[in-house]
């Protein structure tokens, strides 16, 4: 499916605030919640949401062929990758481990060049790269907190799950419903979720108060029913490196909100980051138009 350009600005859009938005929620809804039962209840909630939009669609499910396509996506986008990252964050500094998860930007890109045969060029290196350093500018705490080996380590593994899920969806795209992918991946990765958290921690501890379940509904609907919906549609449609260079605007678009609602300063090191982050969004972005015919030109000198 080939969304227009107005379509795609509109839903990335949507995606980058959405994501942006959901790191303050949920640092706030984790004050009413254990991390595990959190996250299985939001997964698990958006999922169900979703049915309602996959149902009509039940004659694209032939879920007797493409079972394993879903338990597998729903294994690396899900499971792991929330599993890993709510263990890494209770280990280091959440600037330093937001660092590390959105490298996936540039495993993205190294990997659709690599598995899926998209495009790459210096343009796309240095800009891939510039993005990174944008974020670690912004993110990384200035030497406060502990820096554990094991936290780093399940960064590293949250970005990568991520990653080849990504690409995983992106192969098989063919093969399966994007509406339906995303909604029982989520459902069984959240059923999975709560399990785990009801072997290792309490649902006494939830503090079911108007605050947490209303936060909690928008976390659910918003920031993890429609997002990874948005997201799997764009990835699906376009270029998986392309898209996914836009996740370097999630951490700054957080920074931002914390600014403005949770009265975190404004520093130096924040402005040098977005500087760096546009930067290297506009070269993985750039349109190799101007290069091309410049070749054509040079072509027809010859």
């Amino acid at each position: 499916m080939q969304l227009s350009r107005t379509l795609t600005v509109i839903l990335l859009t949507f995606l980058v605030a959405m994501w942006g938005v959901n790191w303050p929620l949920s640092k706030y809804a984790l004050e009413f919640a254990p991390p595990l039962l959190f996250a299985g209840l939001r997964i698990t909630i958006g999922g169900l949401i979703l049915l309602l939009f996959a149902l009509p669609r039940y004659r694209y499910l032939n879920l007797k062929h493409t079972w394993h396509i879903y338990m597998i996506s729903g294994l690396l986008n899900i499971i792991l990758f929330f599993g890993f990252q709510t263990f890494g964050l209770n280990m280091m500094p959440a600037g330093l481990f937001s660092t590390i998860v959105f490298m996936q930007p540039v495993l993205l890109g190294i990997g659709a060049w690599l598995w899926l045969g998209e495009s790459m060029n210096g343009f796309k290196i240095v800009g891939l790269i510039l993005g990174f350093i944008g974020v670690a500018v912004i993110s990384i705490n200035d030497g406060s907190g502990n820096i554990s080996t094991v936290g780093i380590l399940l960064g590293l593994a949250s970005t990568i799950t991520w990653t080849f899920g990504t690409i995983y969806m992106k192969k098989t795209s063919a093969k399966v419903d994007a509406i339906w992918l995303t909604t029982l991946q989520m459902i069984f990765g959240g059923i999975v979720l709560l399990i785990a958290g009801t072997t290792v921690e309490n649902w006494t501890d939830i503090a079911w108060n108007q605050t947490f379940i209303s936060t909690l509904s928008v976390i659910a609907i918003f920031c993890t029913a429609l997002t990874w919906l948005v997201f799997f549609l764009l990835v699906r449609s376009g270029e998986a490196g392309k898209i996914g260079s836009f996740n370097f605007l999630v951490p700054l678009i957080a920074i931002v909100i914390s600014v403005l609602f949770l009265g975190e300063m404004i520093t130096t090191k924040m402005v040098v980051g977005l500087i760096l982050i546009i930067i290297g969004i506009a070269l993985v972005n750039l349109k190799m138009k101007s290069l091309q015919k410049r070749g054509n030109m040079q072509k027809g000198d010859m």
